[in-house]
């Protein structure tokens, strides 16, 4: 059974997509970019005090750049199609409905095949 509660909980983030507030727009730096011309858009629904975690959702076109986790992140695709190309590892296919995280250490390259949205919680180490 479930209720809404009367007001909001200071222990409860709910990710509402009906009320988000203006994006950050962004794109991957110069050097880290592998192909096309990805743009991001990310809505970050909370920073704790101390900045080390954020939580949200981001968005990006396709196009393709290379990361370097240094923290942990929790993903939950909503739409699109991307690929994890982690080296030395078979390339891994996500899409809408997928869910995982990402730890530190993690090197390779985040393809987008199609326009991508997921739900992130970031908590830097």
């Amino acid at each position: 059974m479930t209720t809404e509660a009367p007001t909001a909980s200071p222990f409860l983030l709910r990710f509402d997509l009906t009320r988000l507030g203006p994006p950050e727009e962004t794109a991957p730096a110069a050097d880290r970019l592998v192909a096309g011309d990805p743009r991001h858009t990310t809505w970050n629904l909370e920073t704790l005090p101390d900045n080390a975690l954020y939580a949200g959702v981001w968005q990006s076109t396709p196009g393709s750049w290379r990361v370097d986790y240094e923290e942990w992140e929790f993903c939950c695709f909503l739409e699109g199609v991307s690929i994890l190309h982690e080296e030395g590892r078979p390339p891994v296919r996500l899409a809408a409905g997928d869910s995982f995280v990402l730890r530190p250490g993690f090197k390779g390259v985040w393809e987008v095949v199609e326009t991508t949205r997921k739900l992130y919680v970031i908590r830097l180490i």
